[in-house]
This record gives C-alpha cells, sequence and structure tokens, in this order.
C-alpha cells in the first residue's frame, strides 16, 4: 500500500461564506408593508427587531428566513452524507470518486460513543460498551479498511477505472462536501440531527451527523443570534 492509512474519529465543518444575518429576516418580512423603507428600520429597536423574529418563529411564517444563504465545508464519512443528503432543501457539491483517488481516511468511533443499542426500533436507547467491545469494534473496522484500501489500489494499478475499483471501499471511507443552506432549513436539519432537551419534537439522531450538526449550529449561533435564540425559544421547531 503506497500511502499510509489515516484513522479519524472526528468530523470537520467550516462555514466558508455567507450573506446570513437578522437583518435579512426583518427586511423580507418588513417589505410585505414598508416596501423599501423596511431597511430604514433595522437596528433602530433592538427590542423590537428581537419581537419580530420571535414572532416569525412562533407563528411559523418561515419565508423570510429564507433569504440568507450560509455555505459549509464538510468532511465526514460517506455514511454521514446519505443521511446528511435526505435533506432537500439544500444544495450539495461532493468530491467525486469518478475522477480522484480516494485517500486512505477511515472512521472509527471515540471511546466515549456509544456501541450498544438497548430496545426496539421506535423505542431504544444506546449505552457504552465495554472495553473488549470496544477495542474488537476497531479492530474489525482497521482491519477491513486496510483490506479495503489494498484492493482498491491493487485494482487502479491494473489499470481498472476509479469509479469501479471505488466500490469496494466501506461508506466509513471520508469524503467532503460543499452544503449551501437558508436559515429556515438549517434549522430544519437541526431540528432533525440534534438531540437537545426542551425540544418541542424530540429527536434521535445517528451520533455521527449529530456531530455535523453540533458544528454548524454553532456557526448559525454566531451569524445570526436573533433567529437562533427564536429557534431555541420555539422549541426548536423550524418555521
Amino acid at each position: 500500500m503506497s500511502e499510509q492509512v489515516i484513522f479519524r474519529d472526528d468530523v470537520t465543518v467550516e462555514l466558508v461564506k455567507s450573506s446570513a444575518s437578522d437583518a435579512d429576516v426583518i427586511w423580507a418580512a418588513r417589505v410585505s408593508t414598508a416596501g423599501e423603507q423596511s431597511m430604514d428600520e433595522i437596528g433602530e429597536d433592538p427590542a423590537r427587531s428581537a419581537g419580530l423574529i420571535n414572532y416569525l418563529a412562533r407563528e411559523r411564517h418561515g419565508s423570510p428566513f429564507e433569504h440568507t444563504s450560509m455555505t459549509f465545508f464538510v468532511s465526514a464519512p460517506i455514511f454521514v452524507f446519505r443521511e446528511f443528503m435526505r435533506h432537500r432543501i439544500a444544495s450539495y457539491n461532493e468530491e467525486s470518486g469518478r475522477y480522484r483517488e480516494l485517500k486512505p481516511v477511515f472512521y472509527v468511533p471515540a471511546k466515549e460513543r456509544n456501541l450498544i443499542q438497548v430496545g426496539k426500533t421506535g423505542a431504544y436507547t444506546f449505552e457504552p460498551g465495554t472495553k473488549e467491545q470496544y477495542e474488537l469494534t476497531v479492530k474489525a473496522m482497521k482491519d477491513a479498511y486496510v483490506v479495503a484500501y489494498d484492493n482498491y489500489q491493487k485494482m487502479l494499478e491494473a489499470g481498472i477505472a476509479r469509479e469501479v475499483a471505488r466500490a469496494v471501499l466501506p461508506v466509513a471511507t471520508y469524503s467532503s462536501m460543499y452544503v449551501t443552506m437558508n436559515a429556515r432549513a438549517l434549522m430544519n436539519f437541526l431540528s432533525l440531527r440534534t438531540s437537545r432537551e426542551g425540544s418541542h419534537f424530540p429527536s434521535y439522531p445517528q451520533r455521527e451527523i449529530e456531530m455535523v450538526a453540533e458544528k454548524m449550529e454553532a456557526e448559525f449561533a454566531k451569524l445570526m443570534p436573533l433567529t437562533y435564540g427564536a429557534f431555541e425559544k420555539s422549541g426548536r421547531i423550524a418555521p
């Protein structure tokens, strides 16, 4: 094997560009009654601005939140992306295993990652495994990854097309993508892919996609503090 295999237990999320502020939401909401003058009112009365955003979130008047845009760079295992892309209210561009050779970077769970599912579908919890169960899991994963990537390399060296050779690689292979979402879409994503006390509709996401969502949420909270506060106040329901 020509490249060293890398094992990761984390994800990368970076906000690469944005056009998103609470002022954008206020402008979009007020333009229907105040026209262009709505821009002159923004920022004059912080309490009024917060009140308007809270009202929009509470009453689920969602369209003003769509006049925003956030683009994130995400590096995570492929199985996370397959869950992520079920959210069709976003734009995606993922690196292609057809056009470039994929790097040997694979996911293994961190020690604090719960391993044991207790209960049945719709009524289960996850609990920690034993030290032996964790070590078995990590060893089995690493062994499989090394064999898979070795076979991938053998096929490439034999002249097999990348789009064919990649079929042997596991969904734990790291990929990267840009994802662009507006604030309304992001709140919908966060409501489903994070587990928080106080959520009006509890969610039970897979931990790995929640790791991505938590990092996106932190950026959202900094960009749009009034909107984020209204999201929290409304029980984490997307307007």
